[in-house]
């Protein structure tokens, strides 16, 4: 299935205040947000009103930063949050259209339980569910499952390539008709149409069945947000789509099509993926206003959070040692995310960064495209990636909440729709009908249909 006529697909990215590491500490934003569920269901109405396909929770199981130690109890980061899967199954039932992607690790979790939550979420929204792939980057979260440290990269993605298998197998267990649930014949489901998995792998054994009946959507959209080399691979043979961050169109650009030029030894179409870089924009009515917006809220950033952020973003590294003023040094290779520690090393290179040049330039979109501008010029730099092979869609990042998403609701959205670039309306009511992907086939009748 593909779409018939081609417009953006969107998220809204929600963070509880906001994307900017100071956003709570701005005086629009909702400081208790991640333990305010009025707060998300407000942004959740406001999105599926706008007809944005989804809205995207990040996820770690860990609290992330290590400036805690570092500064007074008045500045420190934000670091609570409601657990996605649940918040997502909430906000499920006071919506009808939009769709729910909750991140869950492959590295702290089992198959099983994966399997069953998201399945569980796809029938509780009505096919509205989608599971954010990750393998965790963060040596916080393995303290919590205890290990001392993290898995090493490699084993982790090929921990992830098992599990995603073993999970989709899972989602295989019945076909779509196998619960006639007569009362008179005493029969509840046909034995014959339910399929046993008998995993066996190097990472995971898992028997199956799945104690929860097909999802709606087939499977929940799978979202995949690896750009390393093995994580490119990974969403090409599994992923619905792929959240990726880029610093110019040139980068995206050739991110996309190597993405997609990977999809045919899959046997998959350049369609069956749907490309979603992350975008922070600031709108202003006008380019002055959008700059002093961007400012006030840059003003926020303490020293210490911004190098904490920096530093985890670069891979863990200790950049104390540093002058913040200096150039940012050659970093040892980092076991947590690759590509986001080349992107930001890129970044200083290509413009001569010292420390705290980098923290205040990722402070907002942690290596994401900031946009700072007019709705028009929002908008152009959208087109621009969408109609030259960069992007099919974008997931927002608002600056903080609840109005930066409502000032891109407002003002960002109608010039979209001008162009032609936004859809008015929904064309279905499942996640996989709006993104315009198909749903997956059982394997017990893709094997009738060939034979």
């Amino acid at each position: 299935m593909t779409d018939i006529r081609r417009e953006l697909k969107l998220g809204a990215f929600l963070y509880p205040t906001g994307h900017h590491v100071a956003a709570w500490r701005h005086p629009d934003a909702q400081a208790d947000a991640g333990s305010n569920f009025a707060h998300y269901v407000a942004l959740a109405r406001a999105a599926e009103a706008a007809k944005f396909d989804l809205i995207f929770m990040a996820d770690g199981v860990g609290t992330r930063g290590t400036d805690i130690e570092a500064l007074s109890r008045t500045a420190i980061r934000y670091v609570a949050q409601f657990e996605p899967i649940t918040l997502l199954s909430a906000l499920s039932a006071v919506t009808t259209n939009i769709g729910f992607v909750a991140t869950a690790s492959t590295s702290y979790n089992e198959p099983y339980h994966i399997a069953r939550k998201f399945a569980s979420l796809d029938h509780i929204s009505g096919g509205r569910a989608g599971w954010n792939l990750v393998t965790s980057s963060s040596e916080h979260e393995a303290h919590n499952f205890g290990r001392d440290e993290h898995y090493a990269h490699a084993e982790r993605y090929e921990r992830a390539e098992e599990f995603a298998d073993v999970v989709r197998g899972l989602w295989d267990t019945w076909e779509e008709d196998a619960f006639p649930r007569d009362k008179g014949s005493g029969i509840y489901f046909d034995p014959d149409k339910q399929h046993i998995l008998n995993h066996k792998g190097k990472h995971f054994k898992v028997r199956g069945p799945l104690n929860v009946a097909r999802a709606p959507q087939g499977h929940p959209v799978l979202v995949q947000a690896g750009s390393s080399e093995p994580g490119q691979e990974l969403a090409a043979r599994t992923a619905d789509v792929v959240f990726t961050a880029h610093q110019t169109t040139e980068d995206a650009r050739a991110f996309y099509a190597d993405l997609k030029g990977r999809l045919a030894k899959y046997d998959r179409n350049r369609d069956d993926l749907k490309v979603m870089p992350g975008i922070f924009p600031v709108v202003g009515r006008t380019e002055q206003e959008a700059q002093d917006k961007f400012q006030q809220i840059q003003n926020l950033i303490h020293p210490a959070v911004g190098l904490s952020m920096l530093a985890g973003m670069a891979g863990s590294i200790d950049l104390s040692q540093y002058p913040l003023d200096g150039p940012v040094p050659e970093l040892p290779e980092t076991n947590s995310s690759k590509s986001r520690q080349k992107l930001l090393l890129d970044l200083a290179r290509r413009e001569n960064l010292t420390i705290r040049d980098l923290y205040l330039r990722i402070a907002g979109a942690r290596g994401h495209y900031q946009v700072v501008g007019t709705p028009v010029q929002i908008a152009d730099k959208m087109e621009e990636w969408f109609t030259t092979g960069a992007a099919d869609g974008f997931n927002i990042m608002p600056p903080h909440l609840p109005v930066g998403l409502y000032d891109f609701i407002e003002h960002v959205l109608p010039e979209l729709r001008r162009r032609g670039l936004f859809r008015s309306d929904y064309e279905g009511r499942t996640l996989r009908e709006n993104l315009g992907l198909g749903v997956p086939h059982h394997p017990a009748r893709a094997q009738i249909a060939a034979e």
